[in-house]
């Protein structure tokens, strides 16, 4: 798995601090010790990670520690129900915070409307993904929707 995102860096040019790669808790859970060497081979490359749908599976604080992750992904039912649940606005408040005090940062699912990242922001997450921003778009048209944003760009392969 480390050769071949070794290759791939070297093949496209890109920076491996520029990739990030999210894992999801299932991952975890199969043969925990090649998993963990499997990462810290990918973090002394320079890639990033991120653990992704946190809070929806087999949840385990350990694996905060255990694993070394950048990132913590907040899953789209806790923005989904932001408004609507007062139990999802703490969950999503305490998972900024607790990865605020880990020294990783957190990206927000699903943010669809500017009240979700006003209220995003305002309670420490780091980034967002979502219909506010863009749909999905094929990775050949992603410069120019970022040209259009006024984001200036270059290509890296």
């Amino acid at each position: 798995m480390c050769q071949i995102v070794s290759d791939a860096l070297a093949h496209s040019g890109l920076a491996a601090g520029r990739l990030e790669l999210e894992i999801t808790e299932s991952v975890l859970l199969r043969d925990q010790e090649s998993t963990l060497e499997t990462l810290r081979q990918l973090r002394a490359l320079g890639v990033r990670l991120s653990m992704d749908d946190f809070g929806t599976g087999y949840s385990s604080l350990n694996y905060l520690r255990k694993f070394p992750f950048d990132k913590i992904k907040i899953d789209c039912c806790f923005v989904k129900d932001l408004w609507a649940r007062r139990d999802s606005r703490a969950i999503i408040r305490a998972v900024t915070q607790l990865a605020s005090s880990l020294g990783m940062k957190t990206t927000a699912e699903c943010v669809e409307t500017q009240s979700d990242l006003d209220f995003l922001k305002h309670v420490g997450c780091t980034e967002g993904q979502g219909y506010l921003f863009s749909k999905a778009v094929p990775a050949k048209e992603v410069c120019a929707l970022l040209e259009r944003q006024g984001v200036r760009t270059k290509a890296v392969a």
